[in-house]
């Protein structure tokens, strides 16, 4: 989790995750919804990574009226981090069967001190947590939540990132996979039928075969298989477009319906006026609308392919960060009483973490026991270990060489150097180049005039 600020007091930062967005013109749209905001004084929506970053003044508004213009413009908002001094972080809870236990741990947990607010996501039994990193921190909550009940009857783990991101990523591809393969069952018995086996006389003589006046079976063929592409492979350009045209921004999805409701509709005219008259030869283009779904699809899975692509980076230096961290108490003395392997987010500020020889620093922070060399190449480009003794600065992701460290925490979550690095990644894939500006303008007016 990332949180941002800036120097100025009065600005504060939020990374939003937007679903839904389809193109730039969707983007553009939440965009200008944002910009509009009294309060707002910067907004950049991506696409490609499908968050928005908005600089705000909280004394004019929250951070949940930002969420609320987003939802308005027909798009799920979902808060990634938000403010100055202040981390958050999302936690499963196992064990709650009813929502009288929910509230109870939310009360629990909201009279503990620093903590500014509690969210409950009962679907998926979430509680996600607003703190102040130098009062308390995620061990705390765990603590909180898993004394509240009796016997050991709830636990808490910390939510997966990747049940946020990632998640949804490799959801999108598959419900597009799965969209793609249905749509060419459908499709390409209609393009054999069409293109195909009018060619081969057999075959040919049976589709012509008259039903009901000119109506013939070849005709009812195509309706019967182009109808589910249409109408339930394709629902999501009718949601997309409803939205779009809610919203006073026609988008890609708006054209897509046009132009496979015109060929469906004038085939459905065609085969019905056929079926009525003993004169008129139908013409139909039932093909055109499921084959042109088809592509579009082709192309929305090979899209979203390529999103997952763009976050490479960022999961690569995420990895940086060790999975696990020792946990070491310290006696009235400084002496160590014991030690535990924790999560290495679980690890709050003024933590004392033991570093073994060949791990890596699990948390910013200073020696306060101890010497060995650190390979900081990762951060500095350095390929010689720096030497570490006691009262020296060690950064989180780098590796410890020979001796055995003690290190209290100063930077962790989303302050430490890691997580700023990750979010300067971010921040440089969410900038737009002046020619991308130029054709987002461009989009806008594109969709309206093709409509015309």
């Amino acid at each position: 989790m990332i949180q941002e600020g800036t120097s100025d007091r009065s600005t504060q930062v939020c990374r939003i995750r937007i679903n839904g967005m389809t193109c730039t013109s969707c983007s553009s749209t939440v965009e200008q919804a944002l910009q509009a905001i009294p309060g707002v004084q910067k907004a950049q929506v991506a696409l490609a990574t499908e968050e928005a970053e908005v600089h705000y003044d909280p004394n004019i508004l929250s951070y949940n009226q930002i969420l609320e213009a987003i939802n308005d413009t027909g798009f799920e908002a979902i808060l990634l981090s938000t403010g100055v001094d202040m981390s958050k972080i999302g936690l499963k809870i196992v064990g709650v069967r009813t929502q009288n236990s929910m509230r109870i741990i939310e009360n629990s947990l909201q009279a503990l001190p620093g903590v500014q607010s509690v969210d409950i996501d009962p679907e998926v039994n979430k509680i996600s947590l607003s703190y102040k990193p130098d009062v308390t921190g995620p061990r705390n909550f765990i603590n909180v939540i898993e004394s509240t009940g009796t016997s050991g009857r709830f636990k808490a783990t910390i939510f997966p990132e990747g049940g946020g991101r990632e998640s949804h990523r490799q959801e999108e591809i598959k419900q597009y996979y799965r969209s793609f393969l249905w749509s060419l069952v459908f499709t390409v018995p209609v393009f054999l039928i069409s293109m195909i086996f009018m060619y081969i006389p057999g075959i040919k003589h049976a589709l012509d075969t008259k039903i009901v006046n000119m109506l013939s079976i070849g005709a009812i063929l195509r309706w019967v298989l182009s109808t589910p592409v249409q109408f339930i492979i394709g629902r999501r350009f009718y949601t997309g477009s409803y939205k779009a045209l809610r919203n006073g921004s026609p988008n890609m999805d708006v054209l897509i319906a046009l132009g496979t409701n015109a060929a469906y509709f004038y085939s459905v005219y065609s085969v019905l006026r056929s079926a009525t008259s003993p004169s008129f030869e139908s013409a139909d283009f039932f093909e055109t609308s499921s084959m042109l779904i088809s592509f579009i699809l082709l192309g929305k899975y090979l899209e979203v392919l390529a999103k997952g692509k763009t976050s490479e980076a960022i999961a690569k230096l995420m990895d940086l960060a060790p999975g696990t961290a020792i946990l070491l108490t310290l006696d009235d003395q400084g002496n160590v009483s014991s030690e535990e392997e924790i999560d290495s987010r679980l690890i709050q500020r003024n933590d004392v973490i033991k570093i073994i020889p060949g791990a890596k620093i699990a948390s910013d922070g200073f020696v306060i026991w101890g010497q060995s060399h650190v390979n900081e190449s990762m951060i500095t480009g350095e390929a010689r270990p720096v030497a570490k003794r006691k009262g020296d600065t060690v950064i989180g992701g780098t590796v410890n060489e020979n001796g055995v460290l003690h290190i209290k925490a100063t930077r962790v979550g989303s302050e430490s150097a890691l997580s700023q690095i990750v979010r300067l990644v971010e921040s440089a894939q969410m900038a737009k180049a002046p020619v991308q500006k130029f054709a987002d303008r461009i989009s806008r007016y594109f969709v309206p005039l093709v409509s015309i």
